[in-house]
């Protein structure tokens, strides 16, 4: 496995958790208790909090803060200057320390560049929230999210193909011949 990169202008506080093959880039900063798994990239100015979990192969974009309560699964993109909250109705004369919120990005999820996640919602599996987005809700799995506040708008294969259902509540993914089936619990991979 590769070794672990910290440029040198970064900081890593003592207690954090750095997977093997991970990198991290310029003037970041990793809080102690934060866990990172196995080849995950942050770019510059990424800040990641004390008990944030990211899982393998999380690739986080320039100008991104991870803040407490927030759980990445494998396989998820942060893009450039994407926003989390940790509280609900922060207030500057209230210490809220302690009532953070969790918000769980599911395995391949991607968050767009600029998009707002407000705390306490979960992001399915596969799901695709669009650049600028400020997602209020949870979103389901494979779902495309896009707006303020975010709405469904499409479907999306794990590879990022488009899915189009049939009115036999079948999709075919253009790109890699994936097949999924949607039901009134929502969209699966039809194995």
């Amino acid at each position: 496995m590769e070794e672990v990169f910290i440029h040198p202008t970064a900081v890593v506080d003592e207690g954090a958790v750095i997977g093997p093959g991970s990198h991290i880039w310029h003037f970041s900063h990793i809080m102690p208790g934060a866990v990172l798994g196995e080849s995950c990239n942050l770019g510059q100015n990424v800040m990641v909090a004390s008990g944030v979990k990211l899982g393998n192969n999380v690739k986080i974009q320039n100008n991104v803060s991870v803040y407490s309560g927030v759980v990445c699964e494998d396989d998820v993109f942060l893009g450039p200057s994407c926003v989390f909250t940790n509280v609900k109705n922060p207030r500057s004369a209230v210490s809220r320390r302690g009532c953070y919120e969790t918000t769980v990005v599911r395995r391949g999820a991607t968050i767009g560049a600029n998009a707002t996640v407000v705390c306490g919602v979960e992001i399915g599996k596969y799901a695709f929230v669009g650049a600028g987005a400020v997602v209020t809700r949870p979103v389901g799995d494979y779902a495309v999210v896009t707006g303020a506040p975010a709405r469904q708008t499409g479907w999306m294969c794990r590879c990022g193909g488009k899915l189009s259902f049939g009115q036999d509540c079948m999709a075919v993914c253009g790109d890699c011949l994936r097949k999924y089936m949607k039901t009134d619990g929502g969209v699966y991979e039809n194995e």
